[in-house]
């Protein structure tokens, strides 16, 4: 009789150790990818602004550009998708780094998935706090004590739409800098509603851009009008809202266009339309479109 238990591997068995020699390769590369997420890290404190000693700072275009750049070479086994989930993990313990943070999201009515999607993009474990209103979020980001505010996606149907608060700041100015989710396929219990990210710092380019214009025109343009102007002065615009008070002289326009654009584009300027210097409230990465595994 062998003395060898009937749960135990017997280890002259050409396949236990097979599995066994398998194990402790799946060891070393864990350990070796442990070692280079603490040599990112390490590297990540060291750029400029890093280092806990002034504001956090998110750069959703370069992080958007990072995505597309090992999604367009990977290969194997591994779903895109988690290769997304793990560096966007990635991406926020790297940006926890420069000190504490928090992000505050807009969720009316609870479940509504802004929460949601607020974690997937800005990690688990990244302090949230939840408001009703989008004022109070934004709230938070004009006083530092949240680095980004999500909101959920503008609308015609707002009574009081929120990107219309951002045209007349008198402090520090307000930036849309992302568009979530930014892994547009949907697997099964993701959120499913779009929400747009602002922070009290510029958004940095990324190589597939799109941008948010906000005008202030007479009440009487239409909305065939404006396209007409803003083809004419160049914009290859998308989205469109136009609203009107009833009482006012004033309508006012938010306009997704092609590409980044910034306060200085001469293109602005022939706008002629506008009863003020156009605002440029931000922009955002294109989302990632395909799954592709």
């Amino acid at each position: 009789m062998s003395s060898t238990a009937p749960d135990t591997p017997d280890p002259t068995d050409p396949s236990t150790a097979a599995l066994t020699g398998r194990l402790a390769e799946i060891d070393r590369l864990d350990d070796a990818i442990h070692d280079l997420l603490m040599a990112r890290a390490e590297l990540a404190t060291r750029l400029p602004g890093n280092g806990g000693k002034r504001p956090v700072v998110l750069r959703p275009g370069g992080e958007a550009d990072i995505l597309r750049r090992l999604l367009a070479r990977h290969h194997g086994d591994l779903p895109r998708r988690a290769v997304v989930r793990v560096w966007r993990e990635l991406l926020a313990a790297i940006t926890a780094t420069q000190g504490p943070y928090a992000i505050s999201a807009c969720e009316a009515e609870p479940g509504s998935g802004y929460v949601q999607a607020a974690r997937e993009h800005f990690g688990a474990l990244t302090p949230l706090r939840v408001h009703r209103t989008p004022a109070q979020a934004v709230a938070e980001v004009s006083a530092g004590t949240a680095a980004a505010a999500v909101l959920p996606l503008p609308t015609e149907e707002e009574a009081s739409p929120w990107w219309t608060s951002l045209l007349h700041r008198a402090g520090s100015r307000l930036h849309v800098v992302a568009l979530l989710p930014f892994w547009r396929p949907r697997p099964e219990g993701a959120p499913r509603v779009q929400a747009l990210v602002v922070a009290a710092m510029p958004p940095d380019p990324s190589s597939r851009d799109r941008a948010l214009i906000a005008l202030e025109l007479p009440a009487e343009q239409s909305r065939a009008r404006l396209s007409v102007a803003l083809a004419a002065a160049g914009f290859d615009a998308g989205r469109m809202l136009l609203r009107r008070d009833p009482g006012l002289p004033v309508a006012q326009a938010l306009v997704d266009v092609n590409g980044f654009v910034t306060d200085g584009d001469p293109r602005l300027a022939a706008l002629s339309d506008a009863l003020r210097p156009p605002v440029v409230l931000g922009a955002y990465a294109l989302p990632v479109e395909e799954d592709n595994t």
